[in-house]
């Protein structure tokens, strides 16, 4: 990998460890209809969100960003004031999924970072797993003023373990008015099964999200799944195809645009 920063992906993921710049996402997603992008981080590093940031200055197609700050760190207030002087900068994503201790964000210490975050009109992208979500629910108690997505709907297990869990969660969260992602269903379904397992989930977002879901290819690394970022929005078309046609215009461009503070122009 050609920046220091990077220490995920590694070698042993060998169909992702490569330099992904933007001429590889255009190649991707205009022959698939799309046209601009949110940039998400993907290290825990500072380095790399000015790193996507310069990239999107030189690259109109990079509608905004998703970076990362230290929410723990002294510095954190001030360099969310820095960062929100870009007009790219949209949100922040800390790597929750991750964490040994499923309740972090709930700690003391980030609050100043929270109030720095509402202040600048930052919104927060939330990295977790089911685990997580109960804690979720606690946090958008105590920041209703911050503008909350759940990535890749939460990461429930494809096979359906703990699926009522989830589902309660969600509809705790969305009753919040919490956003959420239509992303990440493929790269978790295990490549044996069949894109039918995911129907109850895909179902369930569609019901409990009506203006608030947003698809997200997860590219590149759904090429992890031997998914392409063709396939991976293919897939969500027909869904949506199935089930609520007339919410297309929402949910591949109006919803992330109204989330993330966009025109909407060109999103889908």
């Amino acid at each position: 990998m050609s920046n220091a920063f990077h220490g995920w992906p590694d070698a042993t993921l060998g169909v992702i460890h490569r330099d992904f710049g933007p001429g590889d996402w255009r190649e991707a997603a205009h022959a698939a209809g799309v046209s601009r992008s949110i940039l998400v981080q993907a290290q825990e590093d500072w380095r790399e969100t000015l790193w996507l940031l310069a990239l999107a200055e030189r690259h109109p197609e990079i509608a905004g960003v998703v970076g990362w700050v230290d929410l723990a760190d002294a510095e954190a207030p001030e360099r969310i004031a820095l960062l929100a002087r870009h007009p790219r900068c949209k949100g922040l994503r800390p790597m929750l999924q991750d964490m040994a201790d499923p309740g972090w964000l709930l700690s003391p210490g980030l609050r100043p970072a929270f109030h720095a975050m509402i202040r600048h009109g930052m919104r927060l992208d939330a990295l977790v797993r089911p685990v997580h979500l109960p804690m979720l629910h606690r946090f958008r108690h105590a920041w209703p003023d911050l503008p909350l997505v759940i990535d890749h709907a939460g990461k429930p297990s494809p096979d359906g373990a703990g699926y009522d869990d989830w589902q309660e969660s969600m509809v705790r969260l969305s009753d919040l008015g919490v956003a959420c992602k239509f992303s990440g269903l493929l790269t978790e379904l295990p490549p044996d099964e069949e894109e039918a397992l995911l129907e109850p989930f895909v179902r369930t977002l569609l019901s409990l999200f009506p203006d608030r879901l947003l698809w997200g290819s997860d590219w590149p690394v759904c090429l992890l799944a031997d998914r392409s970022y063709a396939e991976t929005l293919a897939f969500a078309r027909d869904a949506v195809a199935a089930h609520a046609p007339e919410r297309a215009g929402s949910i591949f461009a109006g919803a992330a645009a109204a989330f993330y503070g966009l025109d909407g122009r060109g999103l889908s």
